[in-house]
């Protein structure tokens, strides 16, 4: 098994069964694992981030009407399938963060948008994973509050990694 299905085993553990889980005691009672595309390695990117000049500091606003403070800090460019593409990289005390919308919002992926932590590797790039790409806890219950994916970061490109679309039973 390799690491990221071990980690998307531990992830629908963790949904199912931990109190903290972002599904409610209903959504757990049916729930059988979330929705994922198939691992690409494509899409797993080592990338250079060009840092804007001045760092602003900036307010997102959350699903619940709150905001959340964030460093706007520099842009990463890649391909993906031939086509270009760039994101603005936040950073707050957690660490660098990047939420994104892709050109499959609200049809394969959760219409608001996805996050990406990505981490830093020992030569000052980031290695941007997007198999690793999951869903705020606000696509499975409104009870949690998350930042909104800004304008800047809406792609024209489909982002096919990570996690798809939370369904629900009706």
């Amino acid at each position: 098994m390799s690491n990221l299905a071990i980690a998307r085993a531990e992830k629908d553990d963790l949904f199912a069964y931990h109190p903290q889980s972002p599904l409610d005691h209903a959504q757990r009672e049916n729930f059988e694992g979330l929705s994922y595309f198939p691992e690409d390695e494509t899409l797993r990117l080592a990338l250079e981030i060009d840092e804007f000049g001045q760092k602003e500091e900036i307010e997102i606003q959350t699903s619940t009407g709150d905001v959340q403070h964030y460093i706007r800090y520099g842009k990463i460019h890649f391909d993906v399938e031939g086509e270009l593409a760039s994101l603005t990289v936040y950073q707050s005390s957690h660490g660098f963060f990047i939420p994104f919308v892709d050109s499959q919002a609200g049809r394969e992926t959760y219409g608001a948008g996805r996050y990406l932590d990505p981490d830093v590797l020992p030569n000052g790039k980031l290695l941007v994973d997007f198999n690793l790409a999951y869903n705020p806890y606000c696509a499975y219950n409104d009870r949690w509050s998350c930042p909104l994916t800004p304008w800047e970061n809406r792609l024209k490109v489909p982002i096919k990694a990570g996690e798809k679309n939370y369904q629900t039973e009706s």
